[in-house]
């Protein structure tokens, strides 16, 4: 394989990988302007999805598309339950307490999650097969273009529910300003909750796609909270298109820098990252000194 060939091989990876940081990342800014917190919960609604997807498939014999149905539907409900359980009941919670709680609820879902399951890895399947296609030297695996084509599927479907439905111009106007939309009659806690669900389904779909090539277990939620709040930082946490280009940009970075230099620097990376943006741009790339909002989705 030539130098080309492999520098295209990297970065097809990276885009994969990118991609999932992106869904985390638009989880974080989901929550973040509704509430103004930052939910580090988010990446075990990533593990649970994965998780709950390869047990139903290969424990319970479910079909593929009805496990992944069930896997978002069961991670929604487990996003707007510790938002009930742990969020709603708070009056005038501070921001730092607020996440705090999501620190806590990250710990117990991952206890949780090894109760269940247990230490070992788990596997699901490729939705369409393992033989590679070749591109230009490169081999691109079927199930990476079902991670490009979903999560561009998530993307659109995101526009369309913030521009054209009620919850999502109601989640809209809460983020721009809370008291406003209140008085106009939008119930906020709702959309609160509405925001915690959403964002766990979109962890979800994340964490059942990529766990046919990453393979998952109960620790992966930590480092994927950490790559996709990384992302959100490096895009302008509350700014939706930044979250999804710094997603896709730190996951070739990641896969270019783990082949050229070392793969011991994988993980690393993305803290590295992150402290490099926080210290020279705290507002991210295309963020500015007043952070974005939901309306400039």
């Amino acid at each position: 394989m030539t130098l080309g060939s492999q520098i295209l091989q990297y970065v097809i990876s990276g885009i994969s990988v990118g991609s999932i940081y992106a869904l985390v990342a638009l989880g974080f800014n989901i929550i973040y302007n509704t509430t103004g917190i930052i939910n580090f919960a988010q990446g075990e609604f990533v593990m649970l999805g994965g998780m709950i997807a390869a047990s139903l498939v290969g424990i319970f014999s479910v079909p593929l598309p009805v496990a992944f149905l069930l896997a978002v539907l069961i991670v929604t409900a487990a996003g707007a339950l510790f938002e009930r359980l742990a969020i709603q009941p708070l009056k005038n919670p501070s921001v730092l307490v607020l996440i705090i709680i999501t620190i806590a609820g990250s710990i117990l879902f991952k206890g949780i999650a090894m109760f269940i399951w247990g230490k070992q890895t788990y596997f699901l399947r490729s939705f369409s097969g393992d033989i590679p296609i070749n591109i230009f030297g490169a081999t691109v695996l079927p199930q990476t273009i079902w991670i490009l084509g979903i999560t561009a599927v998530v993307v659109v479907l995101l526009n369309v529910f913030f521009n054209f439905t009620l919850i999502g111009k109601a989640m809209r106007a809460v983020s721009s300003n809370r008291m406003a939309a209140s008085l106009v009659g939008i119930n906020v806690k709702k959309m609160v909750l509405f925001s915690f669900a959403l964002s766990a389904a979109i962890g979800a779909v994340g964490g059942v796609i990529i766990t046919p090539i990453a393979l998952m277990d109960y620790e992966r939620g930590a480092m994927l909270a950490l790559k996709g709040f990384a992302a959100a930082v490096l895009g302008g946490i509350g700014n939706f298109h930044g979250a999804i280009v710094a997603g896709l940009l730190l996951g070739v970075l990641e896969a270019l820098g783990s082949g050229l230099i070392s793969s011991h620097y994988k993980d690393a990376l993305a803290l590295m990252i992150l402290l490099l943006v926080l210290f020279l741009k705290p507002s991210g790339m295309f963020g500015s000194a007043q952070v974005s909002k939901l309306k400039e989705f």
